[in-house]
């Protein structure tokens, strides 16, 4: 079986202890995971799953999974993708937040704020934390600057960078390309136009400012084309699609014509699209 490959380098060691592997944090064997018995989805896209694990591949597994102790082994609680994901690239063990049975989601919470109040996570891991707090233990994200004594818009503006293309994370993991170059690539309505940017960005050694000086730019254009087609746009369209970037937290774009037309929401990446699925048809509770 293939060794596990760190992705990030200082990955995930950096925030989990190796010391405790029937509690809190640590890297278990993958093998040793059953799955949910109370999973209620059945059926996962296994080109979901492929996407997912080359992007692991790529810059790392930058959300651990939940499982809790059984017998000698564990039980999954959530992650089943990242963990059909790591399987897929032959890893012999997984990071995991592990939970005893007398454990409870606030204990959980409150040591995941403590390591990244304490550790010097790389902008990708601190976002990934920052979303695991969200999605897995219901935190909103103005409870989670005021966890990490950080302005909310700064848990979004992180957060923000896993929307990134998986080639943008990778410069950003790599230390290639830092968050502050990244930050104005989020959201892009050229996706290619942003990771041409950020090669540049990487290859010349380019400023923050430089960046956020090309990528206004090539929105202005494109805030110029679009001016030129306002004229046939419905003014309630145009409202609707600012609702629907709202709600989503995502580049959403509806094209009307006539009395039809479609919309396009942008994902970056395999969770990214999970995220905005759970959104669109999953009831909140």
């Amino acid at each position: 079986m293939a060794a596990r490959k760190s992705g990030l380098g200082r990955g995930l060691d950096a925030l989990i202890p190796q010391d405790r592997p029937t509690e809190g944090y640590g890297l278990i064997p993958v093998g040793a995971v059953d799955p949910n018995p109370n999973q209620p989805r059945t059926d996962f896209d296994q080109t979901s799953i492929d996407e997912l694990a080359e992007s692991i591949e790529a810059v790392g597994l930058l959300q651990p999974i939940v499982v809790r102790t059984a017998g000698d082994g564990y039980v999954l609680v959530a992650g089943e993708r990242r963990l059909r994901a790591v399987k897929q690239l032959g890893w012999d063990d997984v990071a995991a937040v592990i939970r005893d049975e007398t454990d409870d989601a606030t204990n959980l919470t409150e040591a995941l704020v403590e390591n990244l109040q304490r550790e010097d996570l790389s902008p990708l891991e601190e976002a990934a934390a920052y979303q695991e707090l969200l999605e897995e233990y219901g935190m909103t994200h103005d409870g989670v600057a005021s966890s990490v004594g950080k302005s909310r818009s700064t848990i979004t503006n992180s957060i923000r960078l896993l929307q990134l293309p998986q080639e943008i994370q990778q410069l950003l993991a790599s230390g290639v390309l830092t968050a502050g170059h990244a930050r104005p690539l989020v959201g892009a309505e050229d996706e290619a136009y942003a990771i041409h940017i950020a090669r540049r960005a990487s290859a010349e050694g380019w400023s923050v400012r430089r960046v956020e000086e090309a990528m206004r730019l090539r929105a202005t254009q494109a805030q110029a084309g679009r001016a030129r087609s306002a004229a046939v746009r419905p003014a309630a369209i145009i409202e609707l699609e600012e609702r629907l970037r709202d709600r989503l937290d995502t580049k959403v774009t509806i094209d009307h014509r006539g009395t039809g037309g479609k919309i396009t929401i942008r994902y970056g990446s395999p969770d990214d699209l999970e995220r905005i699925y759970r959104h669109l048809f999953e009831p909140e509770g």
